[in-house]
């Protein structure tokens, strides 16, 4: 893992964020009824009381579209302007053409490069990394950089240890160069030796689609929960320090720190290792739940829609995932961000 501070030759922003939540809400009070468990028992473990689910009808590309959209609504740019388009999703629509490319068609982004990015949880800061990288080295002018997911496709219902936790959603940003404030820079990590730790065993060229893998229930998300917790505690901490040092700031610098929402006790012990009071954190696990690469972004807008982000302020991301992977960012908020 090896933090770099953004030194491109262009400055490059945020300068549009959009956001969807399916309608359907999933309590804890309806899980207990489907799963050997309480609300009680979930908001302890977890800090999840309800989570959104996407209907039968809709994949990964339904719930990007209303995302994207609104990025670049708040970008005010047209789709025809996109140069670059990733969709950063464990849950694509299928396995070819990238879910990417069908969001760019309906978005009429006919312009745009696509293709998707698979990083697990992760994946959504891999591709802001993508996405800097491809502005500010001058390749591209406007980017849309969206995570999306559908979780509950690939969840299984009857396991009470990793159903509690998954959810659906969308959060998109648009990434432009800009005159001051941006990314000041990335740390990307994997460490595979854990890759089986958090996975969907079957379905790809490992384990083929077979009855037996049906039978198996191989199509569903396995979880190593104390291992991950481990990583996750340890990794989050380590990923946000090195950034800083390489930045050239500490922890008291930081104005708002947006971690991936897998679990409200892995946020809070590395929000305590690493120094934060509990008013510089965002939290919004409690109503999405796990999304995977959606769950920064619509934590990241849910704190500007919420005035918890002003121009000039410091936001750390950070986020873990399958791979094992682990990835933070640092952004200067302001020169263009809308």
């Amino acid at each position: 893992m090896i933090a770099r501070v953004a030194n491109g030759s262009r400055r490059v922003a945020i300068t549009g964020l959009g956001t969807y939540a399916p309608e359907r809400v999933l309590t804890n009070d309806d899980l207990a009824r489907m799963v050997d468990t309480t609300d009680e028992w979930i908001v302890e473990r977890t800090g999840i009381r309800e989570r959104r689910i996407a209907e039968p009808a809709q994949a990964a590309s339904d719930v990007a579209l209303p995302a994207a959209r609104g990025a670049l609504e708040r970008a005010g740019i047209a789709p025809a302007e996109v140069d670059l388009l990733i969709v950063a999703t464990a849950t694509p629509d299928m396995f070819f053409p990238a879910t990417a490319s069908l969001v760019a068609g309906e978005l009429g982004a006919e312009n745009a490069a696509a293709y998707d990015l698979s990083a697990g949880c992760t994946g959504f800061v891999y591709a802001l990394a993508q996405a800097y990288a491809a502005v500010a080295g001058g390749l591209f002018e406007k980017v849309l950089v969206v995570g999306s997911e559908t979780l509950s496709k690939i969840t299984n219902w009857h396991d009470r240890s990793t159903c509690i936790l998954f959810g659906d959603g969308a959060g998109a940003v648009v990434l432009e160069a800009v005159p001051e404030g941006g990314f000041l820079g990335f740390e990307l990590g994997s460490d595979g030796s854990g890759g089986a730790d958090l996975c969907l065993p079957g379905g790809g060229s490992r384990a083929p689609v077979t009855e037996q893998t049906i039978s198996q229930e191989l199509h569903f998300i396995t979880m190593n929960g104390p291992e991950i917790f481990r990583f996750a505690t340890r990794v989050m901490v380590r990923s946000a320090e090195a950034l800083l040092a390489a930045c050239g700031l500490t922890i008291d610098d930081v104005d708002l720190y947006v971690p991936h929402q897998a679990n409200k006790r892995i946020i809070d012990h590395a929000a305590k290792d690493l120094g934060l009071p509990p008013e510089k954190v965002m939290v919004n696990i409690d109503r999405y739940g796990n999304t995977s690469s959606a769950s920064i972004p619509l934590a990241l807008v849910d704190a500007i829609d919420h005035g918890r982000v002003q121009p000039g302020d410091l936001i750390l991301l950070v986020g873990f995932g399958a791979g094992m992977t682990a990835a933070s960012a640092i952004i200067r908020w302001g020169g263009g961000s809308r």
